[in-house]
Formats: C-alpha cells, sequence, structure tokens
C-alpha cells in the first residue's frame, strides 16, 4: 500500500527533483539550460532500460535543447563498445566489475543502486519450480546470462555457494534477452533480476531462494572521461542520485546504494 502512495506523488517530485538535480553544476561554460542543442549518450546496463529511460525524459524537460540518447545492453558488451569508441559520455554498469574493466576512462563512479535475482517463469509456474535446485529438473528449459554479465555472474556466484550448478539451455548476452525467452515460451525458466520480473508484470510467475539473498549487485554509473559532454554527464549523473532519481529507481524494485 505504501508504495502505491509514493506512486500517486512521483511524477511531482520527479519533476521538481530532476530540475534541481540537473542545475546543481557549478561550471558556468555553455549551460545546457540556455537551450543550446545538444545530444548525450548515456549508456546503461539493460536492466535499467525502463527506469533510465523515464529519468532521461524528465532531463530533457529540464534542459531546453538536450537530447538523451539511450544504448541499453548487458554492461560487458557496452563495456567493449566504450573501449571500441563508441561515443559513450555516462556509463551505468549492473555490477562494478564491468566498471573497472572500464579502466580510466570511468570518471569517478558512484553507486546508484542494487539489485538481486530471482527466478521467472510462464504465469502461473505450470512446471512447478520452487527452488534454485528445482532448475535443473528434467523437462525444464532453463536459460540464463553469460557470465561476462553481471547477472550471469552473480548466477555464478549463487551456483558457487550452493554447490548447484545450473544445466543451461542457453546462456544470454543480457538480461532482458533472458527474459523475452520466458515471456515468449521459448524457456520455462530464467534467471533475471528482481526489477526484470516486478518489469514484467502478470507475464511471469517470480521464485525466490533464500539463496539469492547472499548476492548482491551494487549498481556504479560514471562518466566517461574525454566524452563531448563531460559537464551535462556529470548533471545527468547527479539527476540519477537525487532524490527523484532514486524514487524512480525504488519504485522500479530497485534497492538504494
Amino acid at each position: 500500500m505504501k508504495r502505491h502512495l509514493v506512486g500517486m506523488v512521483l511524477p511531482v517530485l520527479v519533476v521538481a527533483g530532476l530540475v534541481v538535480a540537473g542545475c546543481s553544476s557549478g561550471d558556468d561554460s555553455a549551460p545546457p539550460s540556455s537551450g543550446a542543442p545538444a545530444t548525450l549518450h548515456v549508456y546503461a546496463a539493460a536492466s535499467l532500460k525502463k527506469t533510465f529511460t523515464a529519468i532521461a525524459a524528465e532531463f530533457e524537460k529540464s534542459h531546453p535543447g538536450v537530447t538523451v540518447v539511450p544504448s541499453f545492453a548487458g554492461s560487458s558488451t557496452l563495456v567493449n563498445q566504450i573501449k571500441q569508441g563508441a561515443p559513450a559520455d555516462v556509463f551505468a554498469s549492473a555490477d562494478e566489475a564491468n566498471m573497472t574493466k572500464l579502466g580510466d576512462k570511468a570518471t569517478d563512479p558512484r553507486i546508484f543502486a542494487t539489485n538481486t535475482l530471482v527466478i521467472v517463469t510462464a504465469p502461473g509456474n505450470p512446471k512447478g519450480i520452487r527452488t534454485f535446485a528445482a532448475l535443473n529438473k528434467s523437462g525444464v528449459t532453463t536459460v540464463i546470462c553469460q557470465v561476462a554479465q553481471p547477472c550471469g555472474a552473480a548466477t555464478k556466484a549463487v551456483e558457487r555457494n550452493t554447490g548447484i550448478t545450473v544445466s543451461a539451455a542457453s546462456e544470454e548476452e543480457s538480461v532482458s534477452a533472458v527474459l523475452t525467452k520466458v515471456t515468449s515460451g521459448q524457456a520455462d525458466a530464467g534467471v533475471v533480476y528482481v526489477t526484470d520480473a516486478k518489469g514484467a508484470g502478470d507475464k511471469v510467475a517470480t521464485v525466490v531462494d533464500p539463496a539469492f539473498a547472499a548476492v548482491v549487485n551494487r549498481y556504479p554509473i560514471a562518466t566517461v572521461s574525454g566524452a563531448a559532454n563531460d559537464t551535462l554527464g556529470k548533471e545527468f549523473v547527479d539527476a540519477v542520485l537525487s532524490p527523484a532519481g532514486q524514487h524512480i529507481l525504488a519504485d522500479a524494485g530497485f534497492g538504494p546504494p
């Protein structure tokens, strides 16, 4: 019930909070609020698609002339793209390991959210999956993330903790790809984040295993060194960390930093 109340006042909080966050920069060079056209490229983990799309929309409202262009994929995939010269101004990863892989190109990374894993199945859980171990039941087709991706690394950590290795039919490049295989009926079960399961609504059933609580992904965000819009990028980071940005993330099921 409390979450519904938060949702009712969210539009006002979001607009007010992101306007304040967007105006917090002390850099006087070509302020974005001047209305001068600018494009901000934000590269973010696939699990952030819904929340960062919402934050980007409010950021554009408070920054006339600014267009936020988001790119969503697995964090490891995005790191490789940035290293190869992709025009990212901001990078948000689903784990600290991939932010570390970006090296000196990641400027002042800051943790902005946390997330944990759950199992998703078809609505009604027709295969009767109740635990992490049940993913290996005969007749169950399970999909997980590649270990290079944060969702895959977290799944591997659960495997180590439990001594259970999931016999997966496939390993996907992003958590959204895992979710899609389950919602489309290509798989009976998948391991995704709490936020992905919540975002899918009644398209999936959710199964929580106690082992998941011990593996928490911390999400860092940073501007990219040498990016074209450094000042604007810092303002976007501030918007994500602002009370309004945190409300959007919390409403989607993310934990606090």
